[in-house]
């Protein structure tokens, strides 16, 4: 658009007041610096707009049209404006949030009902995805990431952490024995990660002191179907606390190799994309989450 907003608040203070005297002091500039304004708009509409003579200033019939339109322009620029302060102070609109199946199931869905009192203003759109997408290819406002990230196109803001475990059922131990050592797995039926194989390296050492890395007898790339298949009784798995809190705390999982594991907790983060303004609405729910989590007993 060659036309400024400048340019055209000046038009409508000439055409409000009849004075480029009157417009000058209304749109805070001097007569000389809003008369050249006034000619730089109808140079670049190549029209004339108003009459000037000693006495009198006058809109030509072009002028008069084109002062409704200047004045609907300059109505919707505040209108938008308004909106967008409106949505700051009390943020609306549709919230894309995309998680893993774990975190959506264990931390976002029990938080919901909470963010949704705080914020009725926000349609909430959730999608579940075991791996990484493209937030602008999925329409992904937010997505909340486990563990280390490598894509430098997204801004990445830390949110906690969460410990890994290492547990198995009641109703596994007593069928097959508890391991009291590392080597002891050898022995066992092992759950883990079909991708990314990082995912199998457990938070117990080797003896030459190297992380445990396992070869799963059954895989997964959920970690929510890990669980429950942890749960079913049919292996020994390597899990976050987030996850798993309330499964331990219940008795229905019981963490193996207490004094041995070492304390590795994987990194939580909410990711957008850094080209982007951050709108109130990823904001405050962003915020939400990170205050909830601080809140969380997950370790205990």
């Amino acid at each position: 658009m060659k036309i400024t907003l400048d340019e055209l608040q000046a038009f409508v203070a000439v055409g409000d007041t009849g004075s480029i005297t009157a417009a000058a002091e209304q749109v805070n500039l001097t007569v000389s610096a809003t008369s050249r304004t006034l000619s730089r708009l109808e140079e670049k509409l190549q029209t004339t707009l108003l009459h000037r003579t000693t006495r009198r200033l006058e809109l030509t019939e072009e002028g008069t049209a084109f002062l409704q339109q200047a004045r609907t322009i300059l109505a919707a620029v505040d209108t938008a404006e308004e909106q967008m302060t409106a949505r700051r102070t009390r943020p609306v609109g549709r919230l894309r949030v995309d998680a893993a199946t774990p975190f959506m199931l264990h931390v976002i869905v029990p938080l919901l009902d909470g963010f949704r009192k705080h914020y009725p203003d926000i349609e909430l759109e959730l999608n579940s995805n075991e791996g990484i997408i493209d937030l602008i290819e999925k329409r992904t406002d937010v997505a909340f990431r486990i563990g280390s990230l490598k894509d430098s196109t997204l801004h990445a803001r830390p949110i906690g952490s969460s410990r890994l475990r290492i547990l198995a059922s009641s109703a596994y131990l007593a069928r097959y024995g508890t391991p009291r050592e590392p080597a002891e797995l050898e022995q066992h039926m092992l759950l883990g990660f079909n991708q990314p194989k990082l995912l199998n390296e457990w938070p117990l050492r080797e003896k030459n002191g190297t992380p445990l890395h396992i070869k799963p007898a059954i895989a997964s790339s959920s970690g929510e179907t890990l669980r429950h298949m942890a749960l079913a009784g049919l292996g020994i798995v390597c899990l976050s606390d987030f996850m798993t809190y309330e499964d331990r705390r219940s008795g229905r999982l019981v963490q193996l190799f207490t004094t041995q594991t070492v304390d590795v907790r994987q990194p939580i983060h909410a990711v957008y994309y850094r080209n982007t303004a951050l709108a109130s609405r990823v904001a405050c729910f962003v915020n939400y989450i990170t205050k909830a989590l601080g809140k969380q007993p997950f370790d205990e």
